[in-house]
């Protein structure tokens, strides 16, 4: 995911599996394998296409540029006098708003990765209307992956006023977050699927699993640039490397998984099972 200062990408993965590590209890991955890999899933989405939203809206605005890169420039120099504070953040933001295209953020990208924030918003607000964490009473692999990317978006002004206005239940979610807590038990996969099942279709298998399918085969095949159709709209952009290392751990969480009988129709219906087994 993006760091909290927002001037580069990092995966959460490794962090969280090492906190995991070092305080397995309360343990954060579902007992059922149904749960637990959806659970894995959403925190690979999070990391890897929640970026996109975060980023693009960051920096492709003058009022989020100018937000986001006078409050990163006195995080980094608080003591800074005005001056010298005016021209760090002037750095920042000149330096951030032109890397928009690693992300893939461009002209033809711009409103899908716009639509498709919003269409996520609406999912989510509407699956944590009666549940405090996304997989029940206690957060979840999967809470971390999604909640860094909202966080970020929440704090900034044209993403934060689209959560406030639209959803609280989101903003709580976002709130919570900061302080997780274990208050009952994970949900049964039949109590999350309602609202969790058009997650994965719309969202993960939608957008991200084609896009990431995409994204492997441009770099095997060594070419500068990919375009893929995403529903019915075409998606171009530079290949990015580290995303097939992290889909190769992905798939590697699914092949240890033993038992993938209640697992595999779930994944066929959100459009994620090939991509997982190929």
């Amino acid at each position: 995911m993006i760091t909290p200062e927002g001037t580069g990408i990092q995966d959460s993965t490794p962090i969280i599996d090492q906190i995991e590590k070092l305080y397995p209890e309360p343990s954060i991955h579902p007992d059922d394998p149904v749960t637990r890999f959806v659970s894995a899933l959403i925190e690979e989405f999070g990391d890897e296409w929640g970026n996109k939203w975060m980023f693009h809206y960051r920096w492709t605005r003058e009022v989020d540029q100018v937000a986001s890169a006078g409050r990163i420039a006195r995080m980094r120099e608080p003591q800074a006098s005005e001056p010298e504070h005016v021209g760090l953040a002037g750095q920042i933001r000149s330096r951030m708003a032109d890397r928009v295209w690693f992300v893939g953020s461009n002209e033809e990208t711009a409103p899908q990765i716009e639509a498709g924030f919003q269409d996520m918003l609406g999912l989510l607000e509407r699956h944590l209307s009666t549940r405090p964490y996304l997989f029940g009473a206690r957060p979840a692999y999967g809470d971390f992956g999604l909640w860094g990317q909202f966080y970020e978006l929440w704090k900034d002004p044209t993403t934060g006023a689209l959560i406030e206005g639209n959803a609280p239940h989101v903003v709580d979610w976002v709130h919570r977050m900061l302080w997780p807590r274990a208050a009952g038990a994970f949900e049964a996969w039949s109590t999350l699927e309602p609202t969790l099942a058009p997650i994965l279709k719309r969202q993960v298998g939608g957008r991200f699993m084609p896009w990431t399918l995409a994204n492997e085969k441009t770099l095997a095949e060594g070419k500068p640039e990919f375009s893929v159709t995403l529903g019915d709209e075409v998606w171009t952009q530079r290949p990015q490397k580290y995303h097939v290392r992290s889909l190769a751990m992905l798939r590697a969480k699914y092949a240890a998984i033993e038992d993938k009988a209640a697992l595999d129709p779930v994944l066929e219906r959100a459009g994620c099972l090939a991509g997982l087994r190929a």
